[in-house]
Formats: C-alpha cells, structure tokens, sequence
C-alpha cells in the first residue's frame, strides 16, 4: 500500500509527538511504501530549520531518505491542475497539502496526517483517503 506523508506526520515523528510510532511504523514495514511530494518536504525542512538551524534540518532530510522515504517531486499539468481544483473547491486547504492529496490520488494511496484541521474535510468529502496518526 501507498502512503503519502505529510509535513505535520514528518515533523511529529521527529519531534516524538504524539502518533510519531504510527510514522516509525510505516516506514519500517515491508507492507507499505512511504512517500512524500517534495513541497511538504520543504514544509518540513523550513519548519526544522526555523527552529533548530541548517544542520539538524539537513539531518532530519537525510534521515527521512536513509529510513526509505521515496521523495516525488511531480509537477506536471495533470497534477497541478488535480492541486488546483481541490483548492477552488477547499480553500482553506494549503496548497502544499492540496499537493500532497492530488499525489495521494495519483499513486492510489493514502495521506497519513496529523493535521485534521486541513484533512478533515477532504477526507469526509471523498477527495483523497486520509490515515490520522492522532
């Protein structure tokens, strides 16, 4: 099974948040393949860095490589335009995770998520399938 992890399920597992061993979990079984659209990457990356510098944000992104996170950085027509209809019709939605929800239905996977704020909705709706880690 596909999953797509977003930034908040990134920064949650290295901060040792709550849902962080629902993260570990995922990209330590054999049974999934973990990836994550390049824009929430980034999310996560200004996020670690903002907040602890350079070298531990550099350290968190190899870290996610090593444990086998598969990085797409797709951004051709198809998939923007797939972005750019969720966020007409959610506008409260990020566009970096408007991204991550039109990859997920891309590669017929699964976001996994600890931001209910933003995913709720496009769960509920029917927009992408969504896995909350808390």
């Amino acid at each position: 099974m596909n999953l797509i992890i977003d930034a908040c399920a990134l920064i949650a597992y290295l901060k040792d948040e709550p849902g962080a061993e629902i993260v570990d979990l995922s990209l330590q079984s054999s049974f999934f393949v973990c990836f994550a659209h390049a824009i929430n990457l980034c999310e996560m990356y200004y996020g670690i860095r903002r907040d602890y510098g350079e070298q531990t944000a550099q350290q968190a992104v190899a870290r996610f490589r090593n444990a086998g996170l598969i990085i797409r950085e797709d951004l051709d027509e198809n998939l923007w335009l797939v972005a750019g209809r969720i966020k007409a019709d959610y506008r409260r939605v990020s566009l970096a995770d408007c991204l991550c929800a039109a990859l997920a239905n891309r590669i017929g996977g699964e976001v996994v998520t600890a931001d209910r704020h933003e995913f709720e909705t496009l769960a509920t709706s029917g927009v992408c399938r969504v896995r909350f880690i808390r």
